[in-house]
């Protein structure tokens, strides 16, 4: 470890910190549906969109419409992507003539971007035409991420709002989200990359001629309007196979670290907002608070087992920190910071290769999923997905002071703590489960590229990742097969949908509550202790999954000799 990296993880942090307030302020005038600067621009685009489409913003909804016009929104695009990418071979903007893809591919892939998962089977610049990486994969870049901000802003409203029976208008919040919020700050982004080096061209290769005298072809296209929503939507789905490690994606130390601020500051930014929709700042800086707690212990684990590198070198008199499957443009601190960035958001993009890290190296961040990718979080889920713990936290906190428990000034009873648990168990029994499966037939056992148990935590992340909607990978397992490819996709969707369903419902029954206030007897929420109590719950509830997989993988190893398979 240098004092270099340790410098910049502080300045990445501080920087962080600072933009919480002023983005968290443009996100509650969004969730107000208040007037912003940017409406004498777009307001007409916004009410054009109203018209065209037979939404009258001011009708609300309670949570069961509200949930069934999201389910169906997202159905609808993730439809319309499989039939982009399987039809690719008869569209327009496709100059190297790519084929479709397969349906096992193209259903994975539709679904793995509708989630905001951005998980990738193919590499991109050998399978995807123009048109398919704007039309089919960018638009779900946007709706995706503003489809998690506006169930965020629905939560929020749930806890807010005193005997009411809707939490919203879904299109709405979508609308809004997407004209006042993605679409501005990508464009800015979007020429700020193409000024540093990214491409941005319908143009989908270019020949050169190289420093030894050699013909090659670089790929090339529209890729800095997707990289901008890629990270600030927490998306993670590269234009290049190599992702934010090609130099096409990510040139530079500087584009590094605007990468990594990007994923996290709108995640950041909705914990003040949650604070002021409430009337209580202090209740969203305390969010906060855990998050980063949690963050930096892992950035720190993370920064230290790279940088010392790997004991099997080292005997072998090779010296130095661990470099393997990382870029020399970034170094170890950038490398090790930009994993734990993008697990701790539900990201999945990578400037390393995961699989290459040390073995506590490559733990934090599939911890970090396993955790229910509530450590910051992707845009929206992130917060939503610690809300669903703090309630946990403070039905913990009422057993302990004996009345009940309080959060805000909204009463959790049994109904919430139980669709709390509800959603949150989702996570650890589909990821065990479906590891299970992949680690016992000869399709799972058929995929990781390493025997032994590195083999199996590829798998193990492959499912982690896809249920926590992350979209990173231990790179080794070779996915693109109708067994992963299926599999994996099914775990998508239920890692994002079935979580959301449970959280809406929370939403509209603490939306119908009446206001209680505080008492010499209630438990304080915005205090170290609340703090501690936060952390506490969410590392005990994510070794819910951590554990139990400690224990699978010698058991799938067992059951896989049993059948004469073995990783």
């Amino acid at each position: 470890m240098t004092l270099q990296g340790w410098l910049l993880i502080a300045a990445f942090i501080g920087l962080l910190l600072a933009l919480a307030k002023p983005v968290g302020l443009w996100l509650f005038a969004l969730y107000e549906g208040r007037r912003t600067p940017l409406h004498a621009v777009l307001g007409p685009v916004e009410r054009g969109f109203y018209r065209l489409s037979g939404v009258d913003p001011a009708q609300e909804q309670g949570w069961r419409r509200y949930a069934v016009h999201m389910l169906l929104f997202n159905l609808v695009l993730a439809l319309f992507t499989y039939a982009v990418l399987r039809l690719q071979g008869l569209l327009p903007l496709n100059p190297r003539g790519f084929a479709g893809t397969s349906e096992h591919l193209a259903f994975n892939t539709a679904i793995s971007f509708a989630t905001n998962t951005n998980w990738q089977s193919y590499a991109g610049e050998s399978t995807l035409s123009n048109l398919s990486q704007m039309l089919g994969l960018t638009i779900h870049n946007f709706m995706s991420a503003a489809t998690g901000i506006a169930l965020a802003f629905a939560l929020f409203r749930g806890f807010a709002r005193r005997n009411a029976a809707t939490i919203g208008n879904f299109w709405a919040d979508m609308t809004r989200v997407t004209l006042y919020l993605l679409l501005p700050l990508c464009i800015a982004y979007a020429l700020f990359l193409i000024a540093s080096g990214v491409p941005q061209t319908l143009s989908q290769s270019i020949d050169v001629t190289t420093l030894e005298g050699a013909k090659e072809m670089l790929a090339i296209g529209p890729v800095a309007s997707q990289e901008a929503i890629k990270m600030l939507g927490t998306n993670g789905g590269g234009f290049f196979n190599a992702n934010s490690a090609h130099p096409f994606e990510n040139p530079s130390a500087l584009t590094n670290f605007v990468q990594m601020l990007s994923i996290l500051v709108i995640g950041v930014g909705l914990t003040f907002t949650f604070g002021k929709a409430v009337g209580n700042t202090r209740q969203g800086w305390a969010i906060l608070a855990a998050m980063m707690t949690i963050f930096l212990v892992g950035v720190t684990i993370t920064y230290w087992q790279e940088a010392a590198g790997n004991p099997i070198l080292h005997h072998l008199g090779v010296a130095g920190g661990n470099m393997e499957g990382k870029e020399v443009r970034f170094g170890i601190a950038a490398s090790a910071l930009f994993s734990v960035v993008t697990t701790a958001a539900s990201c999945g993009a990578v400037n390393a290769m995961h699989d290459s890290f040390t073995a506590l190296g490559g733990l934090v961040p599939l911890f970090n999923i396993q955790l229910g990718e509530v450590v910051i979080g992707g845009v929206g889920a992130g917060i939503y997905g610690f809300l669903l713990f703090a309630i946990l936290a403070v039905f913990v906190a009422g057993l302990m002071v004996g009345r009940t428990p309080e959060y805000v000034g909204k009463k959790i009873e049994a109904r919430e703590v139980k669709l709390a648990v509800l959603a949150i168990a989702v996570l650890p029994l589909v990821i065990l489960g479906m590891t299970a499966i992949a680690s016992v037939t000869d399709a799972g056992l058929a995929g990781p590229l390493n025997k032994g148990p590195h083999g199996f935590s590829e798998i193990l992340y492959a499912f982690t990742s896809a249920v926590g909607n992350n979209g990173s990978a231990f790179a080794g397992l070779t996915a693109n097969t109708p067994f992963y490819n299926g599999l994996l996709g099914v775990a998508m969707w239920i890692g994002r949908f079935f979580i959301i369903i449970p959280m809406l419902a929370i939403a509209g029954g603490l939306a119908a509550k009446s206001h209680t206030p505080e008492t010499a007897g209630s438990f304080p929420t915005t205090g170290p202790l609340w703090t501690g109590l936060l952390i506490g719950i969410v590392l005990v509830v994510g070794g819910l999954t951590f554990l139990p997989s400690l224990a699978l993988g010698p058991i799938a190893d067992h059951l896989a000799m049993i059948h004469g398979q073995t990783f």
